[in-house]
């Protein structure tokens, strides 16, 4: 059996990714505004309410591991891999992450963050 569950490393993996979706679409909604486009503000509101989503769902992650004594620390990084080390229960997990591995499930949160908010209109 494993020292940490699946389950907790998805919590884990999130902790990682949705501060990078939360940049990302922070950017994009600055870029989007500077930009000469005639109509921006469904652009605008579309971004607004996957912020608002990414940012509820990431303070959920936070307090849920926070309340279960899970850390996350960012460990060496180079050219292809991102190391995390993920702290629960009095056990380390260290983990490398290929950054292309990183990038695809950021694109795939950022989707799917997009769609819902886009779904919400």
């Amino acid at each position: 059996m494993p020292l940490i569950s699946r389950a907790e490393i998805t919590v884990f993996e999130k902790r990682v990714q949705l501060p990078m979706v939360l940049l990302i679409l922070e950017r994009d909604r600055e870029w989007v505004k500077k930009s000469p486009f005639k109509l921006k503000a469904p652009y605008v509101e579309l971004l607004d309410r996957a912020i608002e989503q990414v940012r509820g769902d990431l303070a959920e992650i936070i307090e849920l591991m926070r309340a279960n004594g899970m850390k996350v620390r960012r460990g060496s990084k180079d050219d292809n891999f991102s190391e995390y080390v993920f702290c629960h229960g009095g056990y380390e997990d260290h983990r490398r992450y290929l950054n292309i591995r990183l990038k695809n499930a950021v694109e795939d949160q950022l989707r799917l963050y997009l769609t819902t908010a886009a779904q919400a209109f």
